[in-house]
């Protein structure tokens, strides 16, 4: 049976549109442009005929407990936890090489810097992850890597309890056309990126695990140079048990990975 969740799609308007981040030098203060709120049907992966697998979806579950418990300020955890990310999508994926750039813890508290993202979108456009790709590698090596197969994935874990609200939802690729996506600025004190977000489309077929625990994971596509689709995602506005009452906390590791082939 399938839940009943809100999202918040992104809408086409006929100027650019950005997200502006940090803004006035607060963490976690955030701009956002116009939003539509829509109810989906959301099937669970763990009720479907057919495991959901990474190849065809672009997103994947496992279960894969991690020797990580807490993952606060500091670095102390980050040289085991990206060993285990690494062993990961190595097993998975068939990564080669991977490099792991960016951890973000997330809690849905108001007094949180780093809340769920409550959009419809995919992490890069195709020039932002050219681009991130220079900042992390260097230009000489960027240009190394673009002439192989190369991917941006996240990998996302439930943190200190299992998801009982605002559990992360994708959009399957084959659900979504090409004019469901909508070009955004990510900007930052700092920086400028750009993301993709999703425009509501009653075609689309939306899917999580429900429940998720710290000992499982979800990984999936955020770009890929030789076409494996990326997949719209959002954090879903639905309740597990009404009678639960602990608050959903994440860890969303950002990684580029070099194929093989």
């Amino acid at each position: 049976m399938a839940q009943i969740a809100t999202v918040n799609y992104h809408v086409h308007k006929p100027e650019r549109q950005a997200f502006e981040l940090d803004v006035d030098g607060i963490v976690g203060k955030l701009v956002s442009p116009d939003l539509a709120p829509i109810q989906v049907q959301v099937a669970d992966e763990r009720l479907v005929d057919d495991r959901v697998r990474f190849a065809e979806a672009s997103v994947g579950f496992a279960t894969y407990p991690s020797e990580v418990h807490a993952f606060e300020e500091g670095r102390d955890w980050h040289q085991t936890y990206d060993a285990e990310l690494t062993e990961l999508l190595v097993s998975e994926v068939g990564a080669q090489e991977v490099i792991i750039f960016d951890h973000t813890v997330r809690a849905d508290d108001p007094n949180a810097d780093r809340k769920p993202a409550r959009n419809v979108h995919s992490d890069y456009s195709a020039d932002g992850a050219n681009k991130r790709l220079v900042d992390i590698l260097g230009e000489d090596k960027a240009a190394e890597w673009s002439k192989g197969h190369f991917a941006f994935i996240n990998v996302w874990r439930p943190v200190s309890a299992a998801i009982n609200s605002a559990p992360l939802g994708f959009v399957h690729p084959s659900s979504v056309a090409d004019q469901d996506w909508v070009l955004l600025d990510l900007v930052y004190p700092n920086r400028k990126g750009q993301i993709m977000g999703l425009v509501a489309n009653p075609d689309h077929e939306w899917i999580y695990r429900s429940k998720m625990t710290p000992d499982e994971v979800v990984f999936f596509n955020i770009f890929d140079n030789r076409g494996l689709p990326s997949i719209g995602h959002s954090a879903l506005d639905m309740v597990e048990d009404p009678n639960i009452h602990t608050v959903r906390r994440s860890i969303e590791s950002r990684t580029l990975v070099r194929y093989a082939a």
